[in-house]
């Protein structure tokens, strides 16, 4: 019997008869794991190789699975009742990470203005890659991002999108190109790249912003057409494979991330973005704070989602701080692409062939608002369009106004379909 059989068998566990597992961070052949180091056991050991891409490194002594949040709780998850865990070297690991990437960061974005430096936050990509001669286009552009408050992700995709043309253009100068040569290089952008609309309409956005905006070029794109969006609708569960969706659920902090995204139609960015005090029970709201387009808004809070962050909340050990859903590290926010991951397995397990996304749940709940017949002007204001275009993807059928909003998911809590 390994020890932690052994100490489970007790009705009593004593902490120190468990045994200790170390949980580091680490570098190996240039990718990041995270590290396990414990004495041999069958049962740490069953739980670390049920892990996709786990390795044990003989060098190092210790078993190694990607760096990754789903990975970290589901080793702190399922070792927490059978092992003492230490993750004092992870926390390091993490602190020490950030640092060396604010440095590295803070190394390729300041730009030298006089005796002045603007701190850059948005990291520049592929910098090497740009010929010297247009180096300063892209901190010229991060600047003037900064001093119109865009969006963190507005400047990423921004400079990515610059970052690509610059590449191109080799030791081309870029404020000397033409609408001519540019109306060339969408072509190219057409043909041999092959981006879709949507890319190559984010790409003209970009360059739009530096012509006009930094350059002070005007009309600049005043000649240049654009490629018509296809008009897509978007993909809806119905209300059984949301049953079926929400059944597969285990864990109380997966269910509440979703169940939240339904109950209200929110983006993975609002989900986990959304902090403690945002929850307000008497006035049974929801406050978004700083969503798309730097707005805020208030959502109906669902009685059956209280419920369910309730039991989230008494079962989250440790409970977060700040945010609502946090990661392994106190006062951070869950990331997006870990909220995602939860639904593409849960979607897995339910055996859903639709081709659906996180942001489907936000789909799925106006579709269903609709056909119970709510007016599409609330639905606007709840999903926070700000045109009604957007909203009437959805249908093009108006019903009249309903004052009291519930949310589907109460509907399928009332009909017995869901559980907490």
């Amino acid at each position: 019997m390994s020890e932690s059989s052994e100490a489970m068998s007790n009705g009593n566990v004593n902490i120190k008869q468990l045994p200790l597992v170390i949980i580091g961070g680490l570098l190996h052949r240039n990718k990041e794991w995270i590290s396990i180091s414990c004495k041999k056991d069958f049962s740490i050991n069953k739980i670390i190789r049920a892990i996709t891409n786990n390795t044990f490194s003989a060098s190092n002594n210790c078993w190694l699975v990607p760096f990754i949040n789903e990975n970290y709780e589901i080793l702190y998850n399922n070792l927490k009742p059978i092992a003492k865990i230490d993750t004092s070297l992870l926390l390091e690991y993490r602190k020490n990470k950030i640092a060396r990437e604010q440095q590295k960061l803070a190394s390729l974005g300041r730009v030298k203005n006089g005796e002045q430096f603007f701190k850059l936050q948005a990291p520049i990509p592929d910098l090497f890659k740009i010929n010297e001669v247009n180096k300063n286009v892209l901190t010229q552009v991060q600047q003037h991002l900064q001093l119109k408050a865009y969006s963190i992700n507005t400047r990423k995709t921004y400079l990515n999108e610059i970052a690509q043309f610059l590449i191109t253009l080799k030791n081309h100068k870029a404020e000397n190109i033409t609408p001519n040569r540019l109306k060339d290089y969408l072509e190219y952008c057409i043909k041999e790249l092959r981006l879709s609309e949507n890319t190559l309409h984010s790409r003209i956005n970009a360059l739009k912003f530096y012509y006009e905006q930094v350059l002070g070029k005007q009309k600049f794109f005043h000649e240049i057409p654009r490629a018509k969006k296809p008009y897509k609708l978007p993909n809806v569960l119905s209300e059984k494979e949301i049953v079926t969706l929400f059944k597969t659920l285990k864990n109380t902090k997966h269910k509440a991330i979703l169940f939240t995204a339904y109950s209200a139609g929110m983006r993975v960015s609002e989900v986990v973005s959304l902090k403690i005090r945002n929850i307000d029970s008497e006035r049974m709201q929801i406050k978004i704070e700083g969503a798309k387009g730097k707005k805020d808004r208030y959502v109906n809070l669902s009685i059956v989602l209280l419920d369910a962050l309730r039991l989230y909340l008494k079962n989250c050990n440790p409970r977060p701080k700040k945010y609502l859903f946090e990661s392994e590290i106190a006062g951070e926010p869950y990331s997006s692409r870990s909220a995602q991951k939860v639904f593409q397995r849960a979607k897995e397990k339910a055996g859903i062939a639709k081709n659906v996304t996180f942001h489907s749940l936000r789909h799925s709940f106006a579709t269903h608002l609709l056909e119970k017949g709510v007016d599409i002007r609330y639905i606007k204001d709840i999903l926070g369009h700000s045109n009604i275009k957007t909203t009437e993807r959805y249908t093009h059928v108006k019903k009249d106004q309903i004052i009291q909003i519930s949310s589907p998911l109460d509907d399928l809590w009332l009909k017995g379909d869901i559980k907490l």
